[in-house]
This record gives structure tokens, sequence and C-alpha cells, in this order.
């Protein structure tokens, strides 16, 4: 009794299978002296059985512990699934002491007593261990109690079974899952897998087939533009016009006119009647990027545009019946913006309706080499390159800090992949690279000479303005030039010019 309270509380405790079933082993010993225990059970899809746990064997002795059906006392209990009881292992001659030789065991009487373990029908192992014939106790008192911790060993073997199973299910569906999220985030040519990016598309979608106005909000460099086309990509309107405004590149006086277009006569220039960007957009979906800097006087034209599906050319009587979803995005803070009085706050309410949250580089940092290798990929056809990075440098690109977020990740990939010297670069051949980005100089390597492209004069920034282009000298070409291994496109670029250019002053010095 004593001994099933020790197991049961051992089992209580949660522990995982194997703990279990090695302390329940070791208290057989240590309570009633049933010695060297060990389960059997099969190999894998073999024909074999091994010994799997066991208490007070060596490594040696359970390597040894192998058996097919019927061969000796462990293979016969495990072919005819009956319980065997060997009163003393010197007389029986079936009895192999494979496992433990007869000289580890004490010098007395020796029995061996092995238990069937069954799951349902089926046996699937024994349980077996040595017995000391001396003992006070009857034999049948310890035979009793090995059947009912090999009908608890079949019990904690089934369930860990069961549990395995359910686990592989939920892994697989798990997969299918993140494949078919992939699969979408391919779809809208959106990259990565990180939670934070999985849960804004996820947003996305929920919200894709309304027509309320979505506010995408985020730093600059995280793809606004991107999410705004897989909206438009999700939505009911992905086979009408997608129309993408800059509001930062639009000057003042030209606003009213691009967004809602003019009649001919309108003003001077106007030589012809045209449709603005919101009547182009007709059906579909158009995205005001960067809206925070739009004028408050083009604020309130778009607030009555939004609110009565009309607008009116610039130099028209008669207005016009639109049907468009807006998409916004800014990287400003509206509400303070709304604060400080440069927007206006009825605008932002209609705008900030569905507001979508985009990620930075550092909250999705997971997806670094998935991006990293979309760029790679991308730089290498358009430049007929063949640069790839080692998983150190991949490392070191996950550990960076990206204050550009993705913007910045590519633009460093693609200069990357211009001025690399070497087909395959480590962690330590991207700091001039990196240090470019954070503009410092970088920091000295050891065991490693620095890149040839360091010999150059100046090459950080790596494009160096045109009004010092002509102060480039004899010298600095022949290096930029040997740097670039007689590549006339790349020395170039390494000096800021266009190749044009840098033919022009290498005639001129009449080389």
């Amino acid at each position: 009794m004593l001994l099933l309270q020790y197991v049961m509380a051992q089992i209580g405790k949660g522990l995982a299978l194997d703990q279990q079933l090695r302390e329940m082993l070791h208290l057989l010993s240590e309570t009633l002296g049933l010695n060297r225990g060990r389960i059997v059970l099969r190999d894998g899809d073999t024909d074999t059985y091994r010994i799997v746990h066991s208490y007070g064997l060596t490594r040696e002795e359970v390597a040894r512990g192998r058996y097919v059906l019927g061969e000796g006392i462990t293979g016969r209990s495990l072919e005819n699934r009956q319980l065997i009881i060997v009163q003393d292992i010197d007389k029986e001659p079936t009895f192999l002491a494979r496992a433990v030789e007869r000289e580890r065991l004490p010098p007395g009487t020796v029995a061996f007593i092995t238990v069937p373990i069954n799951v349902g029908s089926a046996t699937i192992g024994v349980l077996a261990c040595h017995r000391i014939r001396h003992r006070n106790r009857p034999l049948s008192d310890d035979t009793t109690i090995l059947k009912m911790l090999a009908t608890l060993i079949g019990q904690l073997l089934q369930l860990k079974a069961s549990l395995e199973e359910k686990t592989r299910a939920l892994e697989q569906h798990n997969q299918h899952l993140a494949r078919a999220l992939e699969s979408a985030t391919v779809r809208y040519g959106i990259i990565g897998t990180s939670p934070t990016l999985l849960r804004a598309i996820s947003q996305l979608e929920q919200v894709s087939a309304a027509n309320a106005s979505v506010l995408l909000l985020g730093a600059s460099g995280t793809g606004k533009e991107m999410f705004a086309r897989a909206l438009h990509l999700a939505s009911p309107r992905r086979d009408a016009p997608f129309i993408k405004v800059n509001c930062a590149a639009i000057p003042d006086t030209l606003f009213e006119s691009e967004l809602f277009g003019h009649e001919k006569g309108a003003f001077t220039g106007a030589a012809s009647e045209r449709p603005g960007w919101f009547e182009q957009a007709d059906t579909g979906t158009i995205f005001l990027d960067e809206i925070g800097e739009m004028p408050l006087s083009m604020q309130t034209k778009l607030l009555r545009t939004l609110q009565e599906g009309t607008v009116t050319r610039l130099g028209a009587k008669r207005e016009i019946k639109i049907d468009v979803r807006l998409v916004a995005a800014t990287n400003r803070d509206l509400s303070r913006e709304v604060t400080a009085g440069r927007f206006r706050q009825d605008l932002f309410y209609r705008l900030n309706v569905i507001p979508i949250r985009l990620p930075s580089l550092r909250e999705r940092i997971g997806d670094v080499p998935q991006l990293a290798a979309h760029f790679l990929t991308r730089f290498n056809q358009t430049n007929q390159r063949n640069v790839n990075l080692t998983p150190s440098a991949i490392e070191r690109l996950k550990n960076h800090d990206w204050p550009g977020n993705i913007r910045q990740l590519a633009n460093m990939i693609e200069r990357m992949v211009l001025l690399a010297d070497q087909a395959l670069l480590d962690d330590r051949d991207l700091d001039v690279f990196l240090a470019g980005d954070d503009h410092d100089e970088p920091a000295p390597t050891e065991h490693r000479a620095a890149p040839a492209i360091l010999t150059v004069p100046e090459p950080s920034p790596y494009v160096r303005p045109y009004a010092m282009a002509s102060s480039h000298s004899y010298e600095e070409l022949v290096r930029a030039l040997e740097a670039s291994w007689g590549n006339k496109s790349r020395a170039a670029q390494l000096l800021g010019l266009t190749e044009r250019q840098f033919s022009y002053r290498w005639k001129r010095h009449k080389l």
C-alpha cells in the first residue's frame, strides 16, 4: 500500500513519463526489494524488443537487453502474453542472463518475474525484475503488486501515445495554418510570418469587405503602401482601380486640381479637362499617403467628399458622384496634430474609423532572414550579381537596430550587393555596410583584411554629391578602378559618379 501511495504521488506531480517510470522501478527496489527492474518495449517498427526504462542497470546492461519473440524468458512472456515466474534462475536452462550477468547477482537463490504490459487486447511489452527468494512475504503478494503496476504502466503508455498523436495532429494543423498564412502574405506581396505582422494582416482581412475608411499608422518604412494595396486586393474592389497619392509630394496650390480634377480653362495652362485622382479611383480604392501633410484648406474639401460621396472639379459647377474607399496613412501622431490645430478633428474622426498599426522591423525581427533573402534575390537579379550571406551574417542583421525599418534594410542590402567584393559575406564583412547606415566609421576587425573598397579615399557615404564630383583626381580614379577589378560601372558607383562622368574624367586625364 505504501508503494502504491508513493507511485500515485509521483504520477500526480505531472513529471515526464520517463521520470515517472524510473521512479516506479526505484520504489520497487527500495520498498519491496524487487531489484533491477526493467520495462521492455518494442523497438520502433522492428521485430525486436529492448529495455527502454530501468533502475539498477548499467548502460552496457541496458544495451544488451534486446530480445525477439520467444527468446528467453522475456521473449516467451512477450510471445505468450503470460506472467512467468522463474523460481531459481540457476535451474532454468532457458534463462539467458543476457542483460545482467549471473556474477553480478547475489550468490543465493534468485528468482525472475516477468509480467506482460497490455494495452487493450495487445501486449506491448513486459515489466520484469529479480527477486531474492528469502523474503518474509509470499511470492503471490509480489506478483499481485507487479500486475497492478503493469496495468498502470500500460495506461500511462497509452495516454502518452494518445497525447503524442494529438500533438502531431496539432503540429500538422499549425503547419497548414502557417502555410496558409504564408501563401496569403505572398499573395499580398508582404514578406514575413511574425505574430505582429500576421496580426496586422488579420485585421486587414477582417475589414477588407467593408467600405469604412482605414487609417494605417506606423513609422516610415514599415510598408504602408504595400498594406494599402493588400487591403485593396483582399476587398471586393480588387478588379477596380487602385490609386496612390503622396500628399507630401503635391504643392499646396495643386492639391485641389490633383485630387478633384479641373475643367478646361479653370486656370492658366488648363488646356483640357482632367479627372482628378478621386474620379480615377471610382469603384476602387484611393490611398492617401502622408495625409498629415495635407493643408487645412484641403482637409475641409476632403471631409466633404468623404461625407457626401461627390467631387467638384476645379472650375466646374456640377458635382460628380463617386464610389471610392479611402485608405490613408501617416507616420505622424494625428491626435497631437489635432491638438496643435494642424489637422481637423472631424476629419481625424472620419479617417480613424478602422486604425491598423503596422509593426516596425524591431517588432518583427524574426522576419529579417526572409526579408534579407527576398531583397538579395531581387537585387542580385537586377544587377546580375551573386552575393549571399552566411548564417552568422543573417544573425548580425537580426541583432542590428533598424530605425529606418524595412526600407533601411532594403537599401543596405542593395548597397551590399553593388559594392561587395566577394560572393559570400559573413558578419564581419557587414561592418562597412552597417556602419554606412549608422554614419559611423566601422570598427576594426581582427584576423581579416579590410575589403578592397575601403582603400578608395572618402568612400562613405558611398554616393558623393554631384558638386564634389569634379574634384576627383587621377589617383582616386585609379584606386577606384583597381578596387572594382577594372569594372568602370562599379568604380563610378564608388566615387558617386555615373559611368559617363567617370569615362569623361578618365579621358580628360589622358590616361
